[in-house]
């Protein structure tokens, strides 16, 4: 039980290896050796949440070197959260992507399983560490795995898609390494702990600023912030269903979650807020990213690409609410992370269950959707309400946070951001709740005087899983309180 934050990470690595070794000689197999490393993951991380809830933040010291000098994890009731978030999605994921892995990248199985697991790896890795240049060489194993996935998704745009997203994500890793160097150079130490005690005496100084600059530039970067999103909607529009899947709800939180770390961890409210009052600037910032990516999202054809600039808009959310200054806004900023992936697997489940029968998602081949595949729009149709904010789905709830935090600062433009992008996200889904239920298609499903619609669901695997994870929007609604006072509110106190 001692081992658990080890077990975090260090299953999907070992399993990582055994598949690669599988693939080569019984790549069937494979994909069992894989679930089974992100189980174990998922287990271990809620028992880790469980433990941290009943006793407080652990320190698990790895190699028996002690920090600062040794490398740590360090897990509060933040990155615990996170930890069963991610571990959790990917479980699932790899449960509902099963048939559509086989029918995609059928020649790669093997291949793909060893580089899922490893992306897991990175993921779970940023999340746990206590360790500045660790979430650096974590953050750059995600990033690698996640050029290579999107390299094996469209034959035509996927190996482009990737090469852009490798020319940004040098750059974001190039800016938040040397970040990292100016701290070192200050400090003499890496431990975030240790850090933030050692810059208390000198928020002054030039090189602590230069280093807190570059350290969220590259995180803005990898997260996709605007004017930095350009790498985002190719990379997860083209990339395989079962990666864009876990990519699109994961990626760009775990990044938040990395934002929020520094800021509350690293650097400190008081540098922050009181020393820099760079808090202003930067929710104007996250108020043209929500507007930017709203608009962008009504001039997509491509439901898949529609919901990469709807992502976008997310960003704005999260970042804005955690640059407020205020306990109220960082409460929705985190919320929505967990909020926000939710209801983003959720979609990309049912856009997954509709390429595994249509093939292609743009607007117009979705015509009669309702009539061949009513389970998955249904889930699609909840997910959809989630992002929009209706309650008493949990896109409400962080939402409204949010709105207090913006209300309690004075920030009404951010308000009327939120508002607005809420109102075009209810126009683009609407727009395709109309075209999938009102009117007819080509695909052997529109009513005729031959009878009723033809139903071509998903797999059972498919549809039962993005059918849970739609309810859960609800069930996550309904318990948002409970994880504010359980969780948000004691780790921001």
């Amino acid at each position: 039980m001692e081992n658990y934050p080890a077990l975090i990470v260090v299953a999907p690595l070992v399993t990582a290896l055994f598949a690669g070794f599988f693939a080569w000689v019984e790549e069937r197999l494979s994909y069992p050796v894989a679930l089974a490393g992100l189980f174990i993951s998922s287990f271990s991380a809620v028992q880790v949440l469980i433990r941290v809830m009943e006793s407080g933040p652990i320190q698990y010291k790895l190699g028996g070197w002690s920090p600062p000098i040794g490398i740590e994890y360090r897990i509060d009731l933040l990155n615990a959260m996170v930890l069963c978030l991610v571990s959790g999605v990917a479980f699932l994921n790899l449960i509902a992507s099963y048939r559509s892995t086989q029918k995609e990248i059928s020649d790669r199985t093997g291949a793909y399983y060893t580089i899922y697991n490893l992306f897991l790896t990175g993921l779970l890795g940023v999340t746990i560490t206590g360790d500045l240049f660790n979430l650096y060489v974590l953050i750059e194993i995600t990033s690698l795995t996640s050029y290579a996935q999107v390299a094996m998704g469209d034959k035509d745009r996927g190996a482009l898609a990737s090469l852009n997203y490798v020319f940004i994500g040098v750059i974001g890793a190039s800016f938040y390494l040397l970040g990292v160097g100016y701290l070192y150079m200050y400090t003499g130490s890496l431990n975030m702990a240790d850090v933030a005690v050692l810059i208390k005496g000198g928020q002054g100084s030039s090189t602590v600023l230069t280093a807190f600059i570059l350290c969220i530039l590259g995180i803005w970067i990898k997260m996709a912030l605007f004017p930095f999103h350009v790498w985002l909607p190719n990379a997860y529009s083209y990339s395989p269903t079962a990666f864009s899947r876990v990519v699109a709800p994961l990626m760009t939180k775990v990044m938040v979650y990395v934002m929020i770390r520094l800021m509350v961890t690293v650097f400190g409210y008081d540098y922050i807020f009181n020393t820099l009052h760079l808090a202003d600037a930067v929710v104007w910032l996250a108020v043209i990213a929500i507007l930017a990516g709203g608009v962008m999202a009504l001039a997509q054809k491509n439901l898949k690409k529609m919901l990469t600039y709807i992502i976008v808009c997310e960003i704005g959310y999260m970042v804005g609410g955690a640059w407020m200054g205020n306990q109220l806004g960082m409460t929705g900023a985190i919320l929505h992370i967990l909020n926000d992936a939710l209801m983003t697997f959720a979609l990309f489940l049912a856009v997954g269950n509709m390429v595994y029968r249509i093939e292609k998602v743009d607007i117009t081949d979705l015509k009669g959707l309702f009539g061949k595949m009513p389970w998955t729009m249904g889930g699609f149709v909840l997910a959809a309400l989630s992002i929009i904010g209706v309650p008493p789905t949990c896109g409400f709830f962080s939402k409204w946070y949010l709105i207090l935090g913006a209300m309690e600062k004075g920030a009404y433009h951010f308000v009327a951001a939120l508002v607005i992008s809420s109102l075009i996200c209810a126009v683009l889904f609407f727009k395709v709740f109309e075209i999938c239920f009102f009117e007819s298609g080509s695909h052997g499903h529109e009513h005729s005087s031959h009878g009723p619609a033809v139903i071509e669901e998903a797999p059972v695997s498919m549809l039962v899983i993005s059918g849970l994870v739609s309810l859960s929007l609800i069930v996550a609604g309904c318990y948002s309180g409970t994880i504010v006072d359980t969780i948000i509110l004691p780790f921001l106190k």
